[in-house]
């Protein structure tokens, strides 16, 4: 049985051994089948053409066409090592319709694993050998003038390739970072994202937590119609005098008011919910119909305030946290003081009546001379609290616990 070295026209590379048996027809089946072409013509390596299958010696060397003449493998390198030393390591890149001429090593060296490197890593040649060489591995298209078509922003483009080359982030003014920084994740250039990161977050202006002043804020009362809400959501307050200000209708929501000064300040229908209102002081301040659900008045001062609306609308303090707040002398009729925490508070001569306390924690609270007329304390933790001087009786039925 003779053996036989089959490869494709022109190439020395990607050989098959075969087994010769049958007609010739029935071995360029089986170097079709071998090298994935259509097989039509057997040469020798000398480039006769074999026409009878008798003319085949063993460990031949041939060379498969699909019907084109023979291609002397050894001329073929040489054509084509002469056509890569036409190659230059000049690059010419199309980005969105802007012509950038560069080096391969620009590209390639200083960020090696970038998209940028791995598309020119390998040798490109010049126009004037494209398109006579095969496209590389990554599929680069090129115009009709030769450059790499990229398709991304070019005034962004600039300072990308200008690091290339010289390893310096220099951008010029008014040129957006952001826009930088996301070509830069595109083609994959770590180093320079950490340093635009860097720059982007230098470049904010710096958040200012300082408490909003007394003159600040009038200036924004003075701007606002009385019966207009203004918006002071999560706002710094801290330690600022509010005193005796026109705050009705204001939605201090989650804002921090603590250690304010907020004595005879009228907050009528203010909204308080969620605020911070520890240590404040808030005394002989007008609080009808307020929302403080869930605020923290720990240690806040609210001697003699008033809570009460002839309206009817009632102020509500459900879940609020006022430890140790001192609230003596406090109109607070119908007022919802539910699960509220009032654990060591001071509530003396406090007007109660037909308030809601259930649930509420009165755990060594300090009720002496309120009037809890009608109001519900059921399920209220009233542990330690001083019920003395009572203004009115105080059934069983008004606290199970």
């Amino acid at each position: 049985m003779r053996r036989v070295t089959l490869f494709v026209n022109g190439s020395h590379r990607d050989g098959k051994v075969v087994a010769v048996y049958g007609t010739l027809p029935d071995l360029l089946s089986v170097a079709s089948n071998k090298l994935s072409i259509k097989a039509v013509h057997l040469y020798n390596g000398k480039g006769g053409l074999i026409d009878d299958i008798a003319l085949i010696r063993d460990d031949d060397v041939l060379y498969v066409s699909e019907g084109e003449p023979f291609i002397d493998p050894e001329a073929h390198r040489k054509d084509m090592d002469a056509k890569l030393e036409m190659c230059t390591d000049w690059i010419t890149l199309n980005v969105g319709g802007q012509y950038f001429t560069t080096t391969r090593s620009t590209l390639v060296n200083k960020e090696p694993e970038s998209m940028l490197a791995h598309m020119f890593r390998d040798k490109v040649c010049s126009s004037a050998v494209w398109p006579a060489l095969e496209q590389d591995a990554w599929g680069n298209k090129r115009d009709h003038q030769g450059g790499f078509l990229i398709d991304r922003s070019p005034e962004y483009f600039i300072p990308i390739l200008n690091y290339l080359r010289h390893g310096q982030l220099i951008v010029n003014k008014g040129l957006n970072l952001l826009g930088v920084l996301e070509e830069a994740k595109f083609f994959g250039i770590d180093s320079l994202i950490e340093q635009l990161e860097l720059l982007i977050k230098n470049s904010l202006p710096a958040e200012d937590h300082s408490p909003i002043s007394r003159k600040e804020f009038v200036r924004f009362l003075l701007a606002t119609p009385t019966k207009s809400e203004l918006r002071c959501q999560g706002l710094n307050f801290r330690g600022t005098d509010l005193s005796r200000l026109d705050l009705r209708y204001i939605n201090f929501k989650m804002a921090n008011l603590s250690n304010c000064n907020l004595s005879h300040a009228n907050l009528c229908s203010s909204n308080l919910e969620r605020a911070d209102l520890s240590g404040a002081i808030l005394d002989g301040a007008n609080l009808q119909g307020v929302k403080m659900l869930c605020s923290n008045a720990e240690g806040a001062s609210l001697k003699g305030c008033n809570f009460e609306d002839p309206s009817g609308l009632k102020a509500n303090l459900e879940g609020a946290n006022l430890k140790g707040v001192d609230m003596e002398g406090s109109q607070m009729t119908g007022i919802n003081l539910r699960v509220a925490t009032l654990k060591n508070a001071k509530l003396k001569n406090c007007n109660l009546r037909g308030a809601t306390l259930a649930g509420t924690d009165l755990e060594n609270c300090d009720l002496s001379g309120c009037d809890l007329q009608e109001a519900n304390l059921r399920g209220s933790n009233v542990k330690g609290a001083i019920f003395e001087e009572m203004l009115t009786p105080l059934h069983m039925s008004q606290s199970v616990r």
